[in-house]
């Protein structure tokens, strides 16, 4: 059996696992082109199933493009359409597969009308990211989108197990989602163990428990979280598996 069938059986189990049963024929199809031809991989991230259907991740992508040996990516701001003030922020991302390449341009753009309150405050980063994005979903034939180019995410098709309760928190007056329902989205965006949240959220408030912590040091921590899962999920994977660990030594 090659390493890419392989592979396939790999991420069919992973998806059973992570969302029940079988998937319809048609995710079933994709993720087997996607497996087969990109090397995509479910259980480092790769790839995502948000409302039924497929995303790529930004690091699936940067793999991709470490794996056919991309020559390099340049990044610069498009300075007619930023506004720092307003926090707009645009830019042009230009891949390169090769020395010999000219290089595949893409474009992105964030303000605080179009990213997740989840992000606030980092739409520069954000807008950098869906560049990158773009210009290698181009230079290598990716035809999903990527889930760091969606405004919002679209509610998750993966079951909401082991999320247990965060202490209640009341709405909050400009119409954003409580801390409680942030923290779940962001555990079922980066298929994150919740239990070990709550352990690395405890750690990080200096609480015993999730549950002594302030509503500020419970906010806080998902703005954390959330940047170290879009900056680099398997340090975030790597942070939580040490708590895990530290159980089993205990």
């Amino acid at each position: 059996m090659s390493l890419r069938q392989t592979l396939l059986l790999r991420n069919l189990k992973s998806a059973r696992l992570a969302w029940g049963g079988k998937l319809p024929q048609g995710l079933s199809e994709i993720l087997r082109r996607y497996s087969e031809q990109f090397e995509f991989s479910l259980a480092s991230g790769d790839l995502m199933l948000l409302d039924a259907r497929w995303y790529v991740t930004h690091a699936g992508l940067l793999r991709l493009a470490a794996r056919n040996k991309c020559a390099g990516i340049q990044v610069q701001p498009v300075r007619e359409y930023c506004d720092p003030h307003a926090s707009r922020w645009a830019f042009r991302a230009t891949v390169y597969k090769n020395r010999i390449c000219k290089g595949f341009v893409g474009y992105g753009d964030a303000d605080p009308s179009n990213v997740s309150p989840l992000v606030r405050g980092a739409e520069m980063r954000v807008a950098e990211t869906r560049a990158v994005n773009r210009a290698l979903r181009k230079a290598y034939g990716i035809g999903i989108c990527s889930v760091e180019e969606i405004g919002s995410l679209p509610a998750p098709s993966q079951p909401e197990a082991n999320v247990r309760k965060l202490p209640p928190q009341p709405a909050n007056g400009n119409g954003e989602p409580k801390l409680r329902d942030q923290l779940c989205l962001l555990i079922r965006q980066h298929r994150l163990d919740a239990s070990l949240v709550k352990q690395y959220a405890a750690e990080f408030c200096g609480t015993k428990d999730l549950r002594q912590a302030s509503r500020e040091q419970v906010a806080t921590f998902i703005k954390h979280i959330a940047e170290f899962a879009a900056r680099d999920r398997e340090g975030l994977l790597a942070k939580l598996n040490s708590f895990a660990q530290q159980a089993g030594a205990a």
